[in-house]
């Protein structure tokens, strides 16, 4: 067999070794608390399943017009999909899917070293609420749950991702349009998200969210032009800002950059509903076509002086 050019697999190396301190932290979601300003309401009154959102008109349901994202704040239902590609790589998947009409965007989301899905519920629960199906693979060889850990695997996880766009598209139906797919992830899973949009493109997505994320090869952006923002913690000791600024360097798309001043490689607390309230902004332009969100992002994003955007997505 073939072996692979020794320079490269070792800057593979070093660069996914360097995020193993992921493995150590406790992922982003759990310590915030979402509140009904970060992105979208929560709903009015328990088994309502929606709430309105400012500027709605009296009608139900999601929005059906054109360039208009969901006019409500949704109930949001979770499952598992028991998924594998292949013999030895299974992927569960949690969903996070809203309870309305469908069918709506999908979001493929990766976790970090050492993360689960569940890690990042507040997070992937607000796109959910705004109208988006979330989808979360806990990775073989890279989530909590692995018996044979190895962060070198990570380079295997675009394909993993892949699969499960693939599956639960399947899986799921009507519920999903198929014209309007993303990709984000979180610190290894942000590594993940880049390898989707370069050496392992998926032509599919439209979009995509990097948190915490950084290029481990120079390879270019490939395919069709889709947005990225790009989310980093100018503080954040795992992955470096400079890393993040590198690769957002590297994009020729349209793109955003969310420094967040005081933010390490872990966001919580009003960090984190700055991050959802922007980062659920951006789906809803990208993937509704939704103008006003457009013009919501630097204003949400800048909310509170917690961070600054670098915006050139056009």
């Amino acid at each position: 067999m073939r072996r692979p050019p020794l320079i490269p697999v070792l800057a593979v190396v070093a660069s996914v070794v360097s995020l193993a301190a992921c493995s150590s932290e406790p992922a982003p979601a759990p310590t915030a608390t979402l509140p009904p300003t970060a992105g979208v309401p929560a709903p009015t009154a328990p088994g309502s399943g929606a709430a309105r959102l400012p500027g709605a008109d009296s009608g139900s349901g999601a929005a059906k017009l054109p360039g208009a994202a969901p006019r409500q704040a949704f109930a949001v239902e979770t499952r598992t999909l028991r998924l594998q590609r292949g013999a030895d790589r299974p992927l569960p998947t949690t969903v996070w899917q809203p309870k309305g009409d469908g069918p709506f965007p999908l979001i493929l989301f990766s976790h970090g070293l050492g993360g689960k899905p569940s890690d990042y519920r507040n997070l992937l629960t607000a796109w959910a609420r705004a109208g988006f199906v979330v989808a979360a693979p806990a990775y073989p060889h890279t989530s909590a749950s692995a018996t044979d850990f190895n962060v070198l695997d990570v380079i295997n996880q675009p394909a993993d991702a892949t699969h499960v766009i693939t599956r639960t598209l399947a899986e799921l139906g009507a519920a999903v349009d198929k014209s309007r797919i993303a990709a984000a992830g979180h610190s290894a899973g942000g590594v993940t998200t880049i390898g989707l949009f370069s050496g392992a493109r998926d032509e599919r997505l439209r979009a995509g969210v990097i948190l915490a994320g950084r290029q481990i090869l120079p390879q270019p952006f490939t395919g069709p032009e889709a947005p990225l923002l790009f989310v980093h913690g100018r503080r954040d000791n795992t992955v470096t800002y400079a890393d993040g600024q590198a690769a957002y360097s590297a994009v020729q798309w349209p793109k955003a950059f969310l420094s967040v001043t005081n933010g390490g490689h872990v966001a919580s607390g009003r960090s984190l509903d700055v991050i959802a309230t922007t980062s659920t902004d951006f789906w809803r332009w990208t993937l509704y076509g939704d103008q006003p969100a457009r013009d919501r992002l630097e204003p949400d994003a800048t909310r509170g002086g917690l961070a600054t955007l670098q915006d050139n997505l056009g």
